[in-house]
């Protein structure tokens, strides 16, 4: 009898909010408050338009230098959380470890009240094995990105469902689903002979949701170049997930070469070009075609290649209705690889929006290296409104964008995990202005 209560009692003070909220792990931590309001984020981008692009801060080269096994040494432990003690908050904030892919740390900032207050950067809160790398720790270290979870399946497990980090590459899954294909913010100069340029985001500023509530709202500003962006993400996550993008975009200078609402995905291989690869597995892919619904209703379909070297694919159209990556092949054909899933998911990746988006063309380019597949839509907005995508750009100074990204609840994505997130290795989608 004496045992039980005794267990009993342990269990209580387990239990206890108090005692939760004083444990031994330090918990993120916020900073001094500032006065913030979404305008705000447009006007810092605006004002960083008219300046000289000034390249972000890089963590210790030692760092980068971390491999990959490293990298996945050290990660974030979860009772680190934001908010992970407050069990009216239907939300729980992540933060991920600078290194490897990931040079440039970003800003995190937390509103409430209308207040913003910026997320401390404190080691403490990840965890890692005996094998991590002793490194150097200066002023110049950060968080490499977010991550965001929530209650999606069962009540107390929180589940992530949005990941933003590298570049301005954001994923997100629906529940039940796994990682794979990528968004990006914005593309300028893909498939140019020059090289590509990527923007980044550099800062993000996240609402406090209230109680109950089932959309988060995430703010971010965006640098490179040759423009500048203020985002908004409105992030609705369930079976589908959905995201509202709102994005006010300042030129530095005039850009021909500019991608809206790109998605990125891999493809290697599958039956048409089997015979390249010395791999056990029928095919490796995360998707395996663009799928295209015109502005006649019309659904295009077109399979993804892997030539030997760089082609581009348009498809012109007047006011095209929706894109996106798909994985349609039959789930019997793919085979888990050592690590990896190698692709067992099928997914599609959507646009959707809200302005006219008149005469333009989805056009896809494969990655020279053979190993990423990214398909775009080109638009030259001009005409009525389409249902499923619409888009309205202003160049110089002002490009503004709203649109939609919808995960099929009946398909599903995976995480890769072999580090293609990774600026140099990818190409994205794009627009072209006039």
């Amino acid at each position: 009898m004496l045992r039980r209560e005794l267990l009993a009692s342990l269990a209580a003070l387990a239990a206890s909010p108090a005692l939760a909220g004083s444990g031994a792990e330090p918990g993120l931590q916020l900073g001094q408050g500032a006065p913030f309001d979404p305008t705000d984020v447009i006007d810092r981008a605006r004002a960083l338009s008219r300046t000289a692009y000034q390249p972000p801060a890089r963590v210790p080269e030692a760092w980068t230098a971390l491999s990959y096994d490293d990298y996945q040494s050290i990660w974030f432990d979860t009772r680190n959380a934001l908010w992970a003690h407050e069990m009216q908050t239907p939300l729980r904030l992540d933060v991920f470890s600078p290194g490897l892919y990931f040079p440039n740390p970003v800003d995190i900032a937390v509103i409430e009240n209308g207040t913003a207050r910026p997320v401390l950067c404190e080691f403490d809160v990840f965890d890692k094995t005996d094998k991590f790398p002793a490194l150097p720790t200066d002023d110049t270290l950060g968080y490499s990105g977010l991550r965001l979870r929530s209650e999606l399946a069962q009540p107390g497990i929180y589940q992530e469902f949005a990941v933003f980090q590298g570049a301005s590459y954001f994923r997100a899954i629906g529940t039940g689903n796994i990682y794979g294909l990528s968004a990006r913010g914005l593309t300028i100069d893909t498939a140019e002979p020059e090289g590509e340029e990527f923007p980044e985001f550099r800062a993000f500023w996240l609402e406090k949701p209230s109680p109950g509530e089932d959309t988060f709202t995430l703010h971010a500003l965006l640098d490179s170049p040759s423009a500048t962006g203020a985002y908004r993400f409105e992030i609705t996550p369930g079976s589908p997930l959905v995201i509202e993008v709102t994005a006010t975009v300042f030129a530095r200078r005039d850009i021909d070469n500019v991608g809206i609402a790109p998605l990125t995905s891999m493809f290697q291989y599958d039956q048409t070009n089997r015979h390249r690869f010395s791999d056990f597995r029928p095919a490796v892919h995360d998707s395996d075609g663009l799928l295209i619904v015109n502005g006649a209703g019309e659904t295009i379909w077109r399979p993804l290649a892997n030539p030997n070297t760089l082609q581009i694919s348009a498809f012109v159209d007047d006011n095209p209705q929706g894109f996106g990556l798909m994985q349609r092949a039959p789930l019997q054909r793919f085979r888990r690889s050592r690590g990896a899933l190698s692709s067992p998911p099928r997914g599609l990746g959507r646009a959707q929006g809200r302005l006219g988006s008149g005469r333009g063309r989805a056009r896809g380019d494969p990655h020279a290296l053979g190993d990423l597949r990214q398909y775009r839509l080109l638009l030259a907005p001009r005409g009525r409104a389409a249902p499923w995508l619409r888009e309205h750009l202003r160049l110089p100074p002002d490009l503004v964008r709203r649109g939609r990204l919808r995960q099929r609840p009946d398909r599903t994505e995976h995480d890769d995990r072999l580090g293609f997130r990774e600026p140099r290795h990818h190409r994205a989608d794009r627009f072209r202005a006039g």
